[in-house]
């Protein structure tokens, strides 16, 4: 995949340091005595420069390098987040209820991913998506409390008695998806996976395979759309309120009276594995 130029609408502005900015036009008289249009060329220059600063430090990983890092962790990168301690040792976690929701799944055990998801939700519903987008959005990510590897599939499995056939297609397939840009739907390769996987990484064969399936299916635009919807870069500081979705929930997943984990699902296991993750066997 070519890697294209950094342009403005690429990265975000840099912040200007006002007083070094100013200085370096020959002081505040300097810059009061000259023109509108030279006082505009001299900012676009100068943060054209700051852009090819920031652009010359951007250095992504070869393959090579990021496996040379295997035996540098005390885990594997396919852990999931509700299974090993982020900083330091894990801690006690809080008790499900009896009979347990989606929403209490998500509220006391799918941290990791919950922030990320509630803001993939939010963006989806921002831009008029219809509610299954919105709930494959929301759900899409969840599981990496349980799994990160392949995570479109285990979160597909883990949800897909509860919700619709074609929202199960868009999580399964979203994963895969996401190695394979698509301008026309708004989808650019992100920086993020060059990181992660190496600049020169390429999808393995059953991957690929996947995509093209994928590609020519009707509902090829459902996983698409999780895509597009998705942040590789999300605002820790921004919050969005589960209770936003409560009524998406309702609508679109179909909660077992007797409490997910204990329905006799084929996926009532892992439930029960995301509920009790201290449990030794």
């Amino acid at each position: 995949m070519t890697q294209k130029p950094a342009t403005f609408r690429d990265l975000p502005l840099p912040e200007i340091d006002r007083r070094k900015f100013i200085a370096g036009l020959g002081g505040a008289a300097a810059v009061a005595a000259m023109s509108a249009e030279a006082k505009a060329d001299a900012l676009e220059e100068h943060l054209n420069d700051s852009l090819n600063a920031a652009t010359a430090r951007k250095k992504f990983p070869s393959v090579a390098e990021v496996n040379a890092q295997i035996n540098t962790r005390p885990y594997r990168r396919g852990v999931g987040k509700l299974f090993a301690g982020q900083e330091g040792n894990v801690g006690y976690l809080p008790a499900m209820p009896a009979n347990p929701t989606l929403i209490d799944f998500i509220r006391l055990r799918l941290e990791g991913s919950r922030d990320h998801c509630l803001q993939s939700a939010h963006l989806a519903k921002s831009r008029g998506m219809d509610e299954e987008i919105i709930l494959a959005c929301l759900l899409h990510d969840l599981p990496m409390a349980l799994m990160r590897s392949e995570h479109g599939f285990w979160s597909a499995q883990l949800f897909e008695p509860y919700v619709s056939e074609k929202m199960t297609f868009a999580i399964r397939h979203h994963a895969s998806l996401r190695f394979f840009p698509d301008e026309e739907a708004g989808y650019e390769y992100p920086d993020l996976y060059r990181t992660m996987f190496g600049e020169d990484y390429v999808p393995p064969p059953h991957v690929q395979a996947e995509y093209k399936m994928v590609r020519a299916h009707r509902w090829y635009m459902a996983p698409r759309l999780v895509t597009v919807n998705d942040l590789y870069s999300f605002d820790p500081n921004a919050k969005v309120e589960l209770g936003e979705f409560e009524d998406i929930i309702g609508r679109h997943f179909r909660q077992p009276k007797e409490g997910l984990g204990f329905d006799g699902s084929p996926v009532a296991h892992m439930w029960r594995s995301i509920a009790n993750p201290d449990s030794p066997l």
